[in-house]
């Protein structure tokens, strides 16, 4: 198997997957099984996020000559490949906004239980900013995976995130994991 591909990517997915449910099973005592499956869920959704976007999409990825890399992010809001990534219909914005809504659900699911969750779900969102960032300038530094820094993406990204945060008020306001019910 090569560097990048869509197999590569998929078996980092079941990897993260695997963890995720380890992570499951330690936490549905102490925290119960709703939060436990937040937060497994949480992190399963930022371990795909990141082979997403920090594998190569192609098994075997382009060079990127020294000279012909990139040495600062695009600021150039459209993006350098608004065709979209080449697995996916729509377009890659819409695509970049797709794939932290779950992300930003999850951050509010993950804290809705605790009383300090009006703190803990803002710095959750925030963080998940900070994860697109974390992302955009790694994607910057190694040229080798053949993306592009763009800022674009972490606009997107954070719209995402932020659509996601107003489905989990919701979807908590409805469940109200806080009760004991729910686990």
């Amino acid at each position: 198997m090569g560097a990048g591909g869509i197999g590569v990517m998929l078996l980092r997915v079941g990897i993260a997957g695997a963890v995720a449910l380890l992570l499951y099973l330690l936490l549905r005592r102490r925290t119960g099984r709703f939060s436990a499956a937040s937060l497994a869920g949480l992190l399963w959704v930022l371990a795909c996020l990141a082979v997403l976007t920090l594998t190569p999409a192609y098994e075997v990825p382009a060079v990127v000559p020294a000279d012909g890399r990139s040495s600062t992010c695009s600021w150039d809001y459209g993006g350098p490949s608004p065709d979209g990534f080449w697995i996916f219909g729509g377009g890659q914005r819409l695509l970049n906004v797709l794939v932290f809504v779950p992300a930003g659900a999850l951050v509010v699911l993950a804290v809705a239980r605790w009383r300090a969750a009006w703190v803990l779900a803002p710095l959750g969102l925030l963080g998940l900013v900070g994860y697109s960032v974390l992302i955009e300038l790694t994607q910057l530094a190694l040229a080798r995976i053949d993306r592009a820094c763009d800022v674009t993406d972490v606009v997107d990204n954070a719209t995402g995130a932020g659509l996601g945060f107003l489905v989990g008020l919701g979807v908590a306001a409805v469940l109200r994991p806080w009760r004991r019910s729910l686990g």
